[in-house]
């Protein structure tokens, strides 16, 4: 049976009922259900008033249906089965099809005995000339999704952000926080979730991946604006143990005129897990630590992790309250590390106002503004989803909400104290993490050129996700010996890369290693790695680390516009070539380069030893090199100096950047 309902178009057969509806400019939500169906808002904001002209036309004899919204078309057949369609006619999705030989169609809805849940699988016919970006950030070498199976799931260093951008001319969210699969055939796209209570994606339709970006950004929320401080130099390492150290680097920035904007506290400079204070012992005074840099012109960042430890003086209050995850069977313990842990419950609303008031007392009283949400996956020790239960529901069904509601945990505690310009960084992030002023990073990773490599096609799939704001630990994560000439390539390389980021933060546990400094519990625990500042790595690499920190200063007008659009109207600062260039077929081949805004084309170096790089220049732009302002047209190859120095980078059309200093 057909039939339209609240501009709807519905369809129901057998006890399923399927419903499209407009949501958003050129957009439709797309649910099926064989329950009644719920209005779940993961990421979905509520629909705009642009979708008011859209259109549901049942065909006379009641056997076919369409809904029009806009430029997106979307046809049901009696059967069930779904094609989308542009404005111009063309074929963007759809549905297989069932047949009497195999049985399976396009929508699986499928009952689990004894419970209510369904295993869902969508399958869609493929187009193998496509090419596919998005769906956040995975530690692969690959831009270009088509052909990749990808877990939809989070862990340390995977984010699973399921929306998609198709150089065909669609955008899809698959609007599901269950733990789940996608896969991009040459012959059939797949997506599935095995424990869920119901099919829900988004799609839209537009002429241009900036259209299609703005569609999605205006469906689940843009990034606040990027407070000043977030524009500039980040300085961090694993970690400083007590609070003179922490104010000697910073005093030691200020001394050598070096611009810094932010420096911080990593973990365990707590007492216990859950405890969220600071040990006393190594942090006597935050309020006049907070004072002095703020004297010097640097934002105190501080992590915060969302274990508690069996020992924290918070534990019991939240055991009883129900603010931590349940284990369904086996032991609490859901994670291990210096301690017994389990995990605050950010999915309830209580939960999420008790944290933020333990938060507020020891922390934000004493004049922090910004925190480092570390673990937020969450990490467990053991990813057996079907062990855990959160207050929104079984782990299996709405495990990967969990990172955006973690951020709106302190996004929502902040802006109740009127905060605006909300930034937090974050281990992991969710279709609608950016409206709560997320700024994710690419987590604990290996510190190889190899991986560096890896991180550019990360950030751009993130980028084309929503998730605007993203950054990595400059230098990677694991390992690295300042003394070593070729580790002191790779972070160099990393930071020339690093400068022309959304957010350039210096991080990193390197090596050799420090003992703790004590035995005794708290801060203690825990040593540190060896010096990661930037005077750390030999003259030759500290020049080059000074000339990119005062380029970035000199780039602040310029990157602040950058930050203007992308909270007005979703455009990542960081994207694919495409997403400028999306008439010229090659741009859509390039995944090792990217515009960093309109004007400026970036060209990390990913090997060591490598003082020249192949660059190809997008057709319908005149070129610049920044460096030795040699014009060149686009469209073509060319091949680019990348001395030590710098990493080659071009000018679009005679925009002003002041990549270089003139001499007067």
């Amino acid at each position: 049976m057909l039939y339209t309902e609240d501009q709807a178009l519905v369809w129901e057969y057998d006890h399923e009922v399927l419903r499209i509806e407009p949501w958003g400019e050129n957009s439709l939500r797309v649910r099926a259900s064989k329950d009644e169906l719920r209005d779940d808002a993961w990421a979905l904001l509520t629909p705009e008033e642009a979708s008011s002209d859209a259109s549901v036309i049942i065909a006379a004899d009641g056997k076919s249906a369409h809904i029009v919204n806009g430029k997106i078309r979307a046809d049901v057949e009696s059967s069930g089965r779904i094609t989308f369609t542009n404005d111009k006619g063309k074929v963007l999705l759809r549905e297989t099809e069932k047949t009497y030989q195999l049985k399976t169609g396009g929508r699986d809805i499928i009952p689990i005995p004894g419970r209510s849940d369904y295993a869902v699988t969508l399958r869609l016919e493929s187009n193998p000339n496509e090419k596919l970006y998005g769906m956040g950030q995975y530690q692969q070498s690959i831009l270009n999704l088509k052909g990749c199976r990808l877990e939809l799931t989070h862990c340390n260093s995977q984010t699973s952000v399921p929306f998609l951008l198709s150089s065909a001319g669609y955008g899809m969210l698959w609007h599901n926080p269950a733990i789940g699969e996608a896969s991009f055939n040459t012959n059939v796209s797949i997506w599935s979730a095995p424990s869920t209570k119901q099919l829900d994606y988004w799609i839209t339709a537009g002429d241009t991946p900036a259209e299609i970006e703005e569609a999605y950004a205006n469906a689940t929320g843009k990034v606040p604006m990027m407070p000043e401080f977030g524009l500039g130099f980040w300085q961090c390492k694993l970690r400083y143990r007590n609070q003179e150290e922490l104010l000697s680097v910073a005093r030691e920035y200020v001394a050598r005129k070096l611009p810094i904007s932010v420096i911080v506290i990593d973990f365990f400079h707590w007492t216990n897990q859950g405890d969220w204070k600071f040990d006393e012992k190594y942090w006597p005074d935050p309020e006049g630590m907070v004072r002095e840099l703020q004297a010097l012109g640097i934002e105190l960042m501080v992590s915060v992790w969302p274990t508690v430890q069996t020992e924290s003086e918070n534990y019991e209050e939240m055991v009883e309250k129900g603010y931590l995850i349940r284990s369904d069977r086996g032991v609490r313990t859901q994670f291990r590390f210096l301690g017994e842990n389990e995990i605050f419950d950010a999915t309830n609303p209580k939960g999420r106002k008790y944290l933020w008031s333990k938060i507020k007392q020891n922390y934000y009283d004493k004049g922090i503004r910004l925190f480092w949400l570390d673990e937020a996956e969450p990490e467990f020790t053991v990813y057996d989803h079907d062990i855990y239960r959160y207050h929104a529901g079984p782990a299996l069904q709405v495990g990967n909400w969990y990172p955006s509601q973690y951020s709106r945990t302190f996004y929502e505690g902040m802006g109740g104290e009127g905060q605006e310009n909300v930034i937090n960084l974050v281990r992991s992030a969710w279709a609608g993490s950016q409206r709560y002023g997320a700024l994710a990073w690419s987590g604990d990773i290996a510190s190889t050129f190899e991986v560096l490599g890896r991180q550019v096609r990360a950030g751009l799939n993130m980028a084309i996700a929503g998730i605007p704001w993203w950054t990595t630990d400059i230098g990677g994560f694991h390992g690295g010996n300042p003394d070593d000439p070729k580790f002191q390539e790779c972070i160099v390389r990393w930071f020339q890369y690093g400068t022309f980021c959304p957010v350039m933060r210096l991080h990193g546990d390197r090596s050799p290693y420090r003992e703790p400094d004590t035995g005794l519990p708290g801060g203690g625990l825990w040593g540190s790695g060896a010096d990661n500042e930037v005077w750390s790595y030999g003259e030759e690499a500290y020049e080059i680390f000074a000339e990119h920190m005062q380029l970035r200063e000199r780039l602040r007008p310029y990157i602040t516009n950058l930050m203007t659009a992308a909270h007005e109207k979703g455009t990542p600062p960081m994207r694919p070539l495409f997403y400028d260039f999306p008439q010229d077929s090659a741009a859509w081949e390039i995944e090792d380069q990217y515009m960093f805004g309109p004007d400026l084309l970036v060209a990390p170096i990913l090997q060591a030893d490598q003082r020249s790089r192949s660059v190809y220049l997008p057709a319908g732009a005149q070129w610049r090199e920044a460096y030795s302002g040699e014009e060149f047209a686009g469209g073509q190859w060319v091949q680019a100096d990348a001395p030590l120095a710098h990493i080659p980078l071009f000018v679009k059309d005679g925009a002003e950047l002041p990549i270089v200093v003139k001499e007067e």
